[in-house]
Formats: C-alpha cells, sequence, structure tokens
C-alpha cells in the first residue's frame, strides 16, 4: 500500500503500516490541558419533563450522575482504547448546561503533568456523560440525539490546538 501525504503522518502505524503504540519516552512532561464538548438534542417534551422535575427521572439525578460517570471514563480511557497511554489524572471538570431550542452542552476538561496529551480522556468523559444522559432518559424518548462530540482545545505538547476558555 502506498503511503499517501494523508496517512503519512499517522502516528499508529509503524514502518511495515502495522499499528503500533506510540512511543513516548523520550518527550518532555508538561503540563496537559484538553477540553472537548458533546452536544445533545432532546425532544421537547423530554427538555419540558427533566426541566419540570429538576433534572430528575425515576433511575435518579441525570446531570450528577452524568458528571460521575463522564469522570469515571476519562479516568479509564485507557482500558477501552486501545493504544491510549494510562495516565495519572490530575483534575477530570464535567459541566452540563441547558442551552437554545432544547439542547444540552457536556464539556469535559481533563488536566496531568505527563508525556502525553489528555484529549482522548476529555473526548471520552464528554461522550460517556452524554450517552449517561441518554441512558438516563430514554424511557422518556429514543429521540434524544447526541449530535456532536469534538474538541475545543488542547494544550501542553507539541500541538496547540483551539482556544481555551477564560475561567472565572
Amino acid at each position: 500500500m502506498a503511503t499517501t501525504k494523508r496517512n503519512a503522518g499517522l502516528t499508529h502505524l509503524d514502518a511495515a503500516r502495522r499499528p503500533t503504540m506510540v512511543g513516548v519516552g523520550g518527550k518532555a512532561v508538561t503540563h496537559r490541558v484538553a477540553e472537548a464538548e458533546a452536544r445533545m438534542r432532546l425532544p421537547a417534551a423530554v427538555a419540558r419533563a427533566l426541566r419540570a422535575t429538576g433534572h430528575r427521572t425515576a433511575k435518579g439525578p441525570v446531570f450528577d450522575t452524568a458528571i460521575i460517570a463522564g469522570v469515571m471514563a476519562a479516568k479509564r480511557t485507557a482500558e477501552f482504547i486501545p493504544f491510549c497511554h494510562p495516565l495519572p489524572i490530575e483534575h477530570c471538570n464535567i459541566e452540563i448546561a441547558a442551552g437554545n431550542r432544547h439542547e444540552l452542552r457536556i464539556r469535559c476538561r481533563v488536566e496531568t503533568h505527563h508525556k502525553t496529551g489528555v484529549e482522548m480522556e476529555a473526548l471520552t468523559g464528554a461522550s460517556v456523560a452524554a450517552l449517561t444522559i441518554y441512558d438516563m432518559c430514554k424511557a422518556l424518548s429514543h429521540d434524544i440525539r447526541i449530535v456532536d462530540v469534538v474538541l475545543l482545545h488542547k494544550s501542553g505538547g507539541r500541538r496547540a490546538v483551539g482556544r481555551a476558555r477564560v475561567r472565572p
């Protein structure tokens, strides 16, 4: 198979184009930060029902449970993404906010001091928090949609992505 410009920079392939874990032994330890966001769209009736109950269902407090699940998932990312390095997560914060038109925004921010970044942990935390909300609300409707999961920001390594939010 010929190497193209598009796949020439893939880091998880060795010279024979076989899957491999990236070696980070020679990298410097730096403060690594990543923030990801998942967006969900709720049917109007589901959004109304959640507001009316203080974001609780028969399964319990929806947002609180999603926050716990997202943090747990971020801490265990290396267990189910094959080439992720196990990282000592120093901080993980998940915020859930109701947006316009029955939309939820779930942001996950992860920090560590290490030789590799935490973007996969932030993406995993936001994704699992969204999946938890879906699970807790699916009795109300299966028309709930997870419409986007994106990396908003990463810093501390060779390449920065996006811009960090200003924190109060």
